[in-house]
C-alpha cells in the first residue's frame, strides 16, 4: 500500500515538472520543492489498521460416561441353588418400567401358592391341607398385608411391572372341582377381602353339570380359570412328542374357549412336568406364563428364582434354567407348608426395596445418559 502511494506521488511530481516547463513564469525549483513536500506528507500519514476478526471457539462437548449398573439383587434367604434370574433383555425398558412411579414399586413381591384338596380332617397326602390350616394360612396372609391378584394382573406385573399390591399372593387351585369347593373355601375370601382365586382346569371332561357350575363361577369373575392340560394324567417331559405337547396345551385352550368363552394365558404344568420344547410350543400357542410345582421362592419383576441342576434339597424338582424361559417356569409354594415361608417372603420384599433405593441414583443416571435420548424421560405421576 505504501509503495503504491509513493509511486503515485512521484508520478504527480513528474507531471508537475512537465507543466513547469511549459509555464516559464513559475519558479521551477519552488514548484518541485512544494510537490516533494506534499508527496512526503502523504506518505507519512498513518495508515488505517484493520482490526482482526475474532473467530468463535467452539464449546467442547462433554461426553458423560454411564456408570456401571448394579448386580441383580441377591438374598441369603433362598437356598444356594435357587438363584434369581432376569428375563428382560432390554436394560432401558427394564429401568423405565422399574422406576416409572405409576408402576409397581421396587420390591413388590408375589407369593404363588398351590392348592389341591382342602379337607375337614388332617389330609392324607402331602398336597392337601385341612380347613383349619387353610383358614390360618389365609388369615396370616391378610394380617401380614398380602392381597390376592388374578392371572391377568400377574402377567401384566411380570411383563411390564404394572402396579399390584406390594405384597401380592396368587392362589392357584389345581384340577377340577365342583362349585361347592369354591363356595365353601374361597368365596368368603372374595366377599370379605375381594380376593380372586385361580383354578387350573383340566380340559377333557364331558360332565355338563361340572362345566355349568364352573362356567357360572367364571361369569361372576372371581374364579379365574387357566389351562392345566387336556388329558392331564401324563406329565410333559423331554421325551414328549410335539403332537402330545400340542394336544395337551392347545386342548386346554379349546375346552375353556368352548365352555367358558375364555382363552387362558397361563399354563399350570400337570404333575410339574415341562421341557424346553414344551415351553417353546406353549408360547407359540399364546401362553404368557407357566407354573411348576417347585417351591423356589417368591417372584418379582425381572426376578425369578431358578435352578440349573437337580439339587439334593429337592430331588424331584425339575431344573428350570435349561428350559430357557423363566416366565414359563415360575415357582409355587405348597399350601401345607406355605405359612412357614410368609415371613421369608416379607423379608425378601423389604430387602429388595432397600437394595433398589441404594442403587436408584446410579440406575437413573445410567438411564439418563444411555436410554433417555431414545426412550424418552421416565414418566411422572399424572
Amino acid at each position: 500500500m505504501i509503495k503504491n502511494r509513493i509511486i503515485l506521488n512521484l508520478g504527480l511530481l513528474a507531471l508537475l515538472l512537465a507543466s513547469c516547463q511549459s509555464t516559464p513564469t513559475q519558479d521551477v525549483s519552488v514548484q518541485f520543492t512544494a510537490a516533494f513536500e506534499t508527496a512526503v506528507a502523504q506518505i507519512s500519514q498513518p495508515t488505517t489498521t484493520v482490526a482482526p476478526i475474532d473467530t468463535p471457539v467452539p464449546t467442547a462437548t462433554i461426553v458423560r460416561t454411564p456408570p456401571a449398573l448394579p448386580q441383580i439383587f441377591q438374598t441369603t434367604i433362598l437356598k444356594p441353588e435357587d438363584l434369581p434370574r432376569t428375563y428382560e433383555a432390554d436394560t432401558c425398558n427394564y429401568l423405565q418400567n422399574k422406576w416409572n412411579p405409576n408402576n409397581a414399586a421396587p420390591g413388590t413381591v408375589v407369593m404363588v401358592i398351590m392348592f389341591h384338596g382342602i379337607s375337614k380332617e388332617t389330609p392324607d397326602n402331602v398336597n392337601g391341607i385341612s380347613v383349619n390350616d387353610f383358614k390360618k394360612l389365609t388369615n396370616d396372609l391378610f394380617s401380614m398385608g398380602f392381597q390376592a391378584i388374578n392371572m391377568q394382573q400377574m402377567a401384566d406385573f411380570m411383563y411390564s411391572n404394572a402396579k399390584i399390591p406390594p405384597r401380592s399372593v396368587l392362589l392357584i387351585v389345581d384340577d377340577r372341582h365342583f362349585a361347592e369347593y369354591f363356595n365353601d373355601h374361597f368365596r368368603p375370601l372374595y366377599e370379605q377381602w375381594g380376593w380372586p382365586v385361580v383354578n387350573a382346569y383340566i380340559g377333557l371332561d364331558e360332565r355338563t353339570d361340572l362345566w355349568a357350575e364352573n362356567a357360572a363361577l367364571s361369569a361372576e369373575g372371581w374364579v379365574d380359570y387357566q389351562g392345566h392340560g387336556y388329558i392331564h394324567n401324563t406329565p410333559i417331559g423331554n421325551s414328549s412328542t410335539d403332537e402330545f405337547i400340542t394336544a395337551e396345551m392347545n386342548g386346554a385352550i379349546t375346552s375353556l374357549q368352548k365352555y367358558m368363552n375364555k382363552t387362558p394365558i397361563a399354563y399350570i404344568w400337570p404333575g410339574g412336568g415341562f421341557s424346553a420344547r414344551a415351553v417353546e410350543l406353549g408360547t407359540q400357542l399364546g401362553y404368557k406364563l407357566g407354573f411348576t410345582v417347585n417351591p423356589r421362592g417368591p417372584v418379582m419383576y425381572n426376578w425369578i428364582p431358578q435352578a440349573d441342576t437337580v439339587s439334593q434339597s429337592n430331588t424331584f424338582a425339575i431344573p428350570e434354567t435349561p428350559a430357557g424361559n423363566p416366565l414359563m417356569t415360575l415357582p409355587r409354594y405348597w399350601a401345607p407348608s406355605a405359612r412357614n415361608d410368609l415371613d421369608n417372603v416379607r423379608q425378601i420384599g423389604e430387602q429388595a426395596t432397600l437394595y433398589a433405593e441404594q442403587n436408584k441414583t446410579t440406575e437413573l443416571e445410567y438411564y439418563e445418559i444411555v436410554c433417555a435420548p431414545t426412550y424418552g424421560a421416565i414418566p411422572t405421576l399424572p
